[in-house]
């Protein structure tokens, strides 16, 4: 596979920003000019890395370049801080991080990649922090992805956020919305429009995995149960695992095979 790391300045984020893709490489029998002149547009996974990480993560710690070889695929992995994949109006000049995923990223990869922006052939993935911005992302633009895996996280009620307990998420929530209401209005609220979207058949295929050991296992089943009561379609799987490399490797592969065939995975 091709690797490219790509430096480049960023509206959105106010600054440069650095993402790395996996691009397919030329199949032997072809000629370079028949294979990279052709019109061929590939499949492409936006994967999302956790907090604490970058756009190195994926590559330096996970088989996903083997995974993607093996489908021929684009892997777009972007850098996002410890944002939670939102936007940030009062941090520093501004770092709108919702915003730059599809309002910038996907048109630079779109314009300059040999990737097809079909909703067939788009997926997102990611783990921990990025599992969290899959799920914002395949519910709030149903209409650009065919499936979304989540690992080792899960949407959570904002409506039992207790102001007391979580002094410090409240304040921030004030912070980064402005108010309680216009947070639950807004594409954070992934619980509420889970439950107005499941019987409408728009959303792309859904894909959870979590660790029996990881610490966010008893919000999971929560989220689950929550799931199986507004009658969301959805895959769950389970398996031994904390909150680690071990586990997002395993199972980012098992995410793949999902998106290939659209059934559960056994």
């Amino acid at each position: 596979m091709s690797i490219v790391s790509m430096n480049f300045s960023s509206y959105y984020l106010q600054g440069n920003h650095e993402i790395s893709i996996i691009l397919p490489d030329r199949p032997r029998h072809l000629l370079p000019k028949d294979f990279y002149g052709g019109d061929r547009k590939f499949k492409v996974i936006w994967l999302l890395h956790g907090a604490f990480g970058d756009h190195t993560d994926w590559l330096r710690k996970s088989k996903i370049e083997l995974y993607a070889r093996e489908r021929d695929l684009c892997v777009v992995m972007p850098s996002a801080c410890n944002s939670d994949y939102a936007n940030w109006d009062h941090f520093a000049m501004g770092f709108s991080m919702w915003d730059y995923l599809t309002e910038e990223l996907m048109p630079l990869i779109y314009g300059w990649y040999p990737v097809s922006d079909q909703r067939a052939d788009n997926y997102v993935a990611g783990l921990s922090m990025g599992g969290g911005g899959a799920i914002k992302l395949a519910v709030n633009y149903p209409e650009k992805f065919a499936g979304a895996a989540i690992l080792s996280a899960s949407p959570r009620n904002l409506h039992e956020i207790d102001p007391v307990q979580n002094e410090k998420q409240w304040q921030r929530i004030m912070n980064q919305a402005g108010s309680v209401e216009a947070y639950l209005n807004s594409y954070e609220n992934v619980w509420d429009k889970l439950a107005e979207s499941a019987g409408r058949n728009i959303l792309p295929r859904l894909y959870f995995a979590m660790g029996t050991e990881d610490p966010g296992y008893p919000q999971y089943m929560k989220f689950k149960q929550y799931a199986e009561s507004i009658k969301l379609k959805a895959t769950f799987e389970e398996g031994p695992g904390k909150h680690e490399w071990r586990f997002w490797d395993t199972y980012i592969e098992k995410a793949m095979q999902f998106f290939d065939t659209g059934d559960e995975i056994r």
